[in-house]
């Protein structure tokens, strides 16, 4: 039977749309970069897509692609010594997320994270940070792929487990190894800590002994919560790679 006129603009639009959609989709790959298997989280804000059904195993040395739409707003993170039944149902030494594997919610600190808020249309800026807000559990790093403008590299390649002040480590009950490192609002809940109270703007807000141990390390991370001149980036039209223990930004 042959398509009417009407038909065929009407199909010829909605591939259009689906089109658009896609050329302007933005490509995150997460590649593990660590020596064991990790299973990455991803939570969206304001309604957006969920990526990833919310968390998946990924393997050690393996990758994959997850696709947003544009005006897309998460953040994804590692969770680490993980373990679940056939159901899904299980619980993780570091990120867990209420002890499913399909977050739908966020990640237990202390756990390193990266956060983005991406465009409406290719010539506009994406956002996007390494955050230590939450504490450190693993290494992390973000090279934008393409793209215009700024465009860092953003990341904690650092090791923070292995020089983590006592008063902060997090450690695995069988092995006694350090698997994380707690934010020092997390491990003294201050507010002088946590810029919270009469501590809750920039001005009275300043980083600490220990934001400063983490900002050293990973001077493009963020370190406490009003870090924002040094750590947030920017970029438009670029898709990104998002390493796990990584190593640097090569």
């Amino acid at each position: 039977m042959a398509i009417s006129s009407f038909s065929y603009l009407l199909l010829l639009l909605l591939f259009l749309s689906i089109s658009g959609k896609f050329a302007n989709a933005t490509v995150f790959t997460l590649q593990n970069l660590c020596s064991y298997t990790i299973w990455p989280g991803t939570l969206s804000g304001n309604g957006a897509a969920i990526l990833g059904d919310g968390g998946f195993a990924l393997p050690a040395g393996s990758s994959i692609q997850l696709q947003a739409p544009p005006n897309w707003s998460g953040r994804f993170w590692a969770r680490t010594g993980c373990a679940f039944d056939a159901s899904g149902t299980g619980k993780c030494a570091t990120g867990d997320c209420g002890g499913t594997l399909k977050c739908n919610g966020g990640g237990a600190p202390p756990v390193s994270l990266v956060e983005f808020t991406t465009a409406m249309n290719p010539n506009e800026n994406d956002f996007y940070d390494v955050s230590l807000v939450d504490g450190y559990n693993v290494g992390l790093g973000v090279k934008a792929l393409g793209g215009s403008g700024d465009c860092q590299y953003a990341g904690c390649v650092a090791d923070l487990n292995s020089n983590c002040p006592a008063e902060l480590r997090v450690t695995d009950s069988g092995s006694g190894s350090v698997v994380a490192c707690k934010s020092a609002c997390a491990a003294f809940n201050a507010p002088e800590f946590c810029c919270t109270g009469d501590h809750g703007t920039p001005g009275t807000c300043a980083p600490n002994q220990y934001s400063v141990m983490f900002k050293n390390a990973c001077p493009t991370a963020y370190s406490y919560a009003y870090d924002d001149a040094s750590s947030t980036c920017t970029c438009s039209g670029s898709d990104y790679l998002i390493t796990f223990c990584s190593t640097g930004s090569g």
